[in-house]
């Protein structure tokens, strides 16, 4: 999980501005009685809401460069991708991709959790699902002579993509997600704010699951 507090210096502002928070609640409650410092309460958690994402608009993306430890006949492949981490199409993206060259493949699967199982750490169900929808994609990508490895990453994908660049080093990243309008990733702008944060070609794939299964039937 990113940490929002990225330096000492806002770590240090963060804590003064909690202290001053709870002491105005506290004054209220002592000069009003146990319930007025219910609205203050409200006020500084909805203020603290408020800056929280208004710096998350205003900061500037960081561009991340992976580091290439390998050789110019290698290439290696990044893939991000959860639900759709078994689809037919990202498989033959990758397929595509491996073509002529002595290509290595390393599949992210973000382990996804709903939020009030994740604030709870009951992150293991959603380790498991994505663990065995991993398991079978890379399979699949063996059988087909691909050389393809693994790994489950952070909940969060973009922190997954960048925790996998920082040791694959990568030439280039293919992103699978649902199709518009059932894709939670392309809702949150995770593809936009991907290509805007690390600097190497990134290639987005469609994966409509629901088709490829009426077209197997």
């Amino acid at each position: 999980m990113r940490n929002p507090l990225r330096s000492e210096a806002e770590a240090f502002r963060f804590l003064v501005l909690s202290i001053a928070g709870f002491a105005a609640i506290a004054i209220a409650s002592v000069a009003g009685g146990p319930w007025a410092g219910v609205p203050v309460a409200i006020i500084v958690t909805l203020a603290a809401v408020f800056l929280y994402f208004r710096r998350g608009e205003k900061e500037a993306p960081i561009r991340t460069t992976p580091t290439r430890r390998h050789g110019k006949d290698e290439r290696r492949i990044l893939v991000v991708a959860n639900e759709t981490v078994g689809g037919e199409k990202l498989r033959e993206e990758i397929r595509k991709r491996s073509e002529g060259v002595a290509e290595h493949v390393l599949v992210v699967t973000p382990a996804l959790n709903s939020p009030v199982r994740h604030w709870a750490s009951d992150d293991d169900n959603a380790r498991a699902n994505a663990q065995e929808r991993l398991e079978r994609s890379l399979a699949r990508l063996r059988e087909a002579g691909i050389d393809a490895d693994g790994e489950i990453g952070d909940s969060d994908p973009l922190q997954a993509m960048e925790d996998a660049l920082r040791t694959f080093g990568a030439d280039e990243m293919i992103i699978s997600t649902h199709p518009e309008g059932r894709s939670n990733w392309l809702e949150r702008g995770v593809v936009d704010a991907a290509k805007e944060r690390f600097d190497l070609p990134i290639t987005h794939v469609v994966v409509d699951l629901e088709r490829e299964r009426e077209e197997v039937r």
